[in-house]
C-alpha cells in the first residue's frame, strides 16, 4: 500500500524550468519510512541516509530529511528522516534556491525559498545561513556558475561572502579528494570552465584547492606571443576554447588547466620569459593529479600536454626526425586515441590569446597526418633480409621518418 507524498525535486525541476534537457530525476518522499519503501519493492542504497531506487525505472527516491552540523567535512551531519519532516524542511537544507523547488504529482510548484525569483533574475543564491555547514558547496556553486554562465547567471554577493567564510574557516581541508575531484571533473564538462576557476579565485578557494593554478594570476608573459600578457588570463581563455573545441571533454579541458603550471615557478627576475616552463611544470602536474586522485588517463594526457605543447606549436618547422620523436614521446603508436586529444588541448592553448582566438591551427592537422603515414608502415612492409633484433626497430623508425618527410607542410 502506497504511503507518503512524492515530489520531484532539485535539478530536474530547475532544468525543466530553464528549458534544458533533464538527464536524471530525483524524488523526495514525505511521511513514509524505510520499511514502507522496501515493502513497495524499492531497493535501499547509501549508508548515511535512506535513498531508494525505484523497482522499475531505477530513479532515486529519498525520504524527506533535515540535517544538523556536528562535525567536519561533507559527512559531519546528524540526519533526521522521521515521518514528521516536512517538504519545506527538506528543501531548506539544500544549497541554492534554484535547487530548492519541488513539483508535486499534479504538476504544482512548491517554492518556499524563492527559487523561481532567482531563476528569473539569473542569480545563484544560498537558501539559508546553513549553507556554510557543507564546505563542498563552495565547489558546487562554482560549478553551477560555470554551467549556467552562458545563460547569464551569476553568484549573489551574499553567497560569495559565505563561500569566503567557509574558505577562511579551514573546512575545505576536511573534504575528501574524491569529492573535490568529482566537482572539478564536472566543472571541466561545462560550457565555461573559466567561470569555475574565477569564482573559486574570488572566494579564496582556488588557493586552497589548486594553489599551483592560483599562482599563475599576475605573472606576465611576452606580449609578442601573448597580447593578454597575464598568464592567468591566458589560462581562462584557453579553458573556454578547449571546452568549445572538445564539447566539454573533461580530459582535454583538465589538461589545459594544468598545461602552464611551470610558469608559476619562473623567478621574477626572468619575467616575462618562461624558458623551460614545460619541464618545470611536470612535477606540479603530477602532484596535482596525485593529490586530487585524478584518473590515470587524465593524468597521462595532462602530463603530455604540459611536456610537449610547445613542440606541437613548432611542428611545422621541425625536421621529420623531430616530429617522429614527438610522436614516440606521446606513445601514439600504442595509444592512438591520445593524439586527437593532445592536439585539441594544444590548439586551445595556441588560440587562447587576446585577439587570436580564431586563428587556424594547421600544426594539429599536420601532426595527425604525420602519425597516419608513419602508422601505415609496419615491419612486415620492409625488406629486412639480414636484419634482426634492435636493428629491425631502427629500420622501421627510419622508414617512418622518410614517410613523414614526404608530407607537404
Amino acid at each position: 500500500m502506497k504511503t507518503g507524498k512524492t515530489y520531484l525535486v532539485g535539478g530536474a525541476v530547475r532544468d525543466d524550468l530553464l528549458g534544458l534537457q533533464v538527464s536524471e530525476r530525483d524524488w523526495v518522499v514525505v511521511g513514509s519510512t524505510a520499511d514502507e519503501m522496501l515493502d513497495q519493492g524499492f531497493k535501499q542504497v547509501g549508508a548515511s541516509f535512506p535513498v531508494f531506487l525505484h523497482p522499475k525505472n531505477g530513479e532515486e527516491y529519498a525520504l524527506a530529511r533535515s540535517e544538523k552540523k556536528q562535525g567536519h567535512g561533507y559527512h559531519g551531519f546528524k540526519v533526521n528522516f522521521h515521518t514528521n519532516v516536512t517538504l519545506e524542511q527538506d528543501l531548506q537544507r539544500r544549497d541554492l534556491t534554484i535547487n530548492a523547488i519541488a513539483r508535486d504529482e499534479d504538476g504544482n510548484l512548491i517554492d518556499p525559498c524563492g527559487g523561481l525569483r532567482d531563476l528569473k533574475q539569473k542569480v545563484l543564491r544560498h537558501v539559508s545561513e546553513a549553507f556554510v555547514e557543507d564546505p563542498l558547496r563552495v565547489f558546487r556553486v562554482a560549478r553551477f556558475a560555470a554551467r549556467f554562465a552562458s545563460m547569464g547567471f551569476h553568484v549573489h554577493d551574499s553567497t560569495l561572502a559565505l563561500m569566503r567564510e567557509i574558505t577562511q574557516s579551514g573546512e575545505l581541508q576536511h573534504l575528501a579528494a574524491e569529492r573535490c575531484w568529482r566537482e572539478i571533473e564536472r566543472a571541466m564538462q561545462t560550457g565555461k570552465p573559466s567561470e569555475f576557476v574565477s569564482v573559486l579565485r574570488d572566494c579564496g578557494a582556488l588557493e586552497v584547492l589548486l594553489p599551483e593554478v592560483n599562482a599563475l594570476f599576475g605573472i606576465p608573459q611576452p606580449e609578442k606571443y601573448h597580447p593578454e600578457i597575464d598568464t592567468g588570463t591566458h589560462l581562462l581563455m584557453a579553458l573556454d576554447i578547449a571546452a568549445e573545441l572538445s564539447n566539454g571533454a573533461a580530459n582535454i579541458v583538465f589538461a589545459v588547466l594544468l598545461h602552464d603550471l611551470g610558469k608559476g615557478l619562473t623567478p621574477q627576475q626572468k619575467w616575462p620569459s618562461h624558458v623551460g616552463h614545460e619541464a618545470a611544470g611536470l612535477p606540479l602536474v603530477d602532484a596535482v593529479c596525485s593529490r586530487l586522485k585524478a584518473p590515470n588517463a587524465l593524468h597521462d594526457l595532462a602530463h603530455k600536454v604540459c611536456a610537449s605543447h610547445l613542440d606541437c606549436h613548432r611542428v611545422l618547422e621541425a625536421r621529420p626526425a623531430t616530429v617522429m620523436r614527438l610522436l614516440e614521446r606521446l606513445d601514439v603508436f600504442r595509444q592512438p586515441g591520445v593524439l586527437p586529444d593532445f592536439v585539441m588541448a594544444c590548439e586551445a592553448d595556441y588560440r587562447g590569446r587576446k585577439g587570436l582566438q580564431d586563428r587556424p591551427y594547421p600544426q594539429g592537422e599536420y601532426l595527425q597526418k604525420a602519425y597516419r603515414v608513419a602508422a601505415d608502415i609496419s615491419a612486415r612492409d620492409l625488406d629486412l633480409e639480414g636484419i634482426s633484433g634492435p636493428a629491425v626497430g631502427d629500420r622501421l623508425r627510419q622508414a617512418r621518418v622518410e614517410a613523414i618527410a614526404g608530407l607537404a607542410k
